[in-house]
């Protein structure tokens, strides 16, 4: 009897189903399936209000709970960084010592009218360089060697920029490419122009150019001498104290000066303001990409001091002159030949 209401009466068969039940939930040894259908019982307690376990009826196993793997450290990009590094690395100095021949021909502008390249080349020298071994050449030709001048006929060879450039401005080089081409053999596919003017300014952005000079020459006794623009152009230029053939060692000396002045690291800080002098001074169409070839070659060869620098001599010519009274130098070829095999190879 419920001692709250005496007119419900418990005998002991109606609590007995609950009992039962409550066993069967607690019974784990029955089958799967009487638990999955087993009602659960909450007691007025504190756990009452959680779910209760289930249980899988599957035959898949149960799962678990992925372990938590300690973070590995990344390591870092290194051998990837440098797998791209060493194969560009050795693109780059495959390209700069590629053994392939360069051929480029130097002209020296004589005075021309301002804002123009109408003049002749009084100073053409011919630049040969094979950059692995490394195989540095320098010919000078004398202005006044006669040859024959595409379109223009036979004339002295200083001229055939000169009638190419009066006829068409910017054709001038070319026009001289072409005339080395065919009167020497000589594959030449670049040129590289400047005018007195250019050179001078090239010179006084250098700071002046140091140069030795072993005997006298040129007003100068032996002994180093720092000259400026207006100097160094005086000097390459002299004709009183001596001829043409002079001339073009004077040229050659001047140049190798200047490539050696700029490897030592005193003149590195005028590097920006040479370059931007040069590129106003100086006319060209050596791609951009093989100036850095040619450079370490000619730093290479100037540190080992093996440029072969070389000059067409008298014993190579034969001096006359025209019927309009011009002094030229006709060419003996047998002679010259075995030289331009000698630096060419053709």
């Amino acid at each position: 009897m419920d001692k709250n209401n005496p007119h419900i009466n418990f005998s002991e068969e109606d609590t007995q189903p609950i009992r039962k039940q409550r066993d069967r939930s607690l019974d784990v040894t029955q089958p799967m399936e009487t638990f999955a259908n087993t009602q659960p019982i909450f007691h007025d307690d504190k756990n009452a209000n959680y779910q209760p376990i289930q249980f899988s009826n599957s035959r898949l196993p149960l799962q678990r709970e992925p372990e938590i793997q300690p973070k590995k450290k990344r390591k870092g990009c290194g051998c990837c960084v440098w797998g791209l590094i060493i194969p560009l690395l050795a693109i780059i100095i495959g390209f700069l010592l590629f053994p392939y021949r360069t051929n480029v021909l130097i002209l020296g502008v004589d005075r021309s009218p301002e804002g123009t390249f109408v003049g002749r080349t009084d100073t053409i020298m011919l630049l040969s360089v094979i950059p692995l071994k490394p195989d540095v050449n320098l010919l000078s030709i004398p202005r006044d060697l006669w040859v024959n001048i595409p379109n223009f006929g036979e004339n002295r060879i200083n001229t055939a920029h000169f009638f190419a450039e009066a006829n068409l401005a910017g054709t001038g080089p070319d026009a001289a490419v072409q005339t080395v081409r065919d009167n020497f053999g000589i594959s030449v596919n670049y040129y590289v122009r400047f005018n007195f003017d250019g050179f001078k300014d090239i010179v006084n952005a250098m700071g002046g150019i140091k140069i030795e000079i072993q005997e006298p020459m040129s007003g100068y006794e032996p002994g180093t001498y720092q000259l400026d623009g207006d100097q160094a152009l005086a000097f390459v230029r002299d004709r009183q104290s001596s001829d043409d053939f002079f001339r073009m060692q004077r040229g050659q000396m001047m140049l190798k000066a200047a490539v050696k002045q700029m490897l030592n690291p005193l003149a590195w800080p005028r590097i920006p303001f040479i370059i931007t002098t040069g590129l106003q001074a100086v006319n060209t169409n050596v791609p951009f990409f093989e100036i850095p070839r040619l450079g370490v070659a000619l730093v290479r060869a100037i540190i080992s001091d093996t440029i072969n620098s070389q000059t067409i001599t008298r014993e190579m010519v034969y001096p006359t002159i025209t019927a309009d009274g011009a002094n030229i130098l006709i060419p003996n070829w047998e002679m010259i030949n075995p030289l331009l095999l000698e630096m060419f190879g053709e």
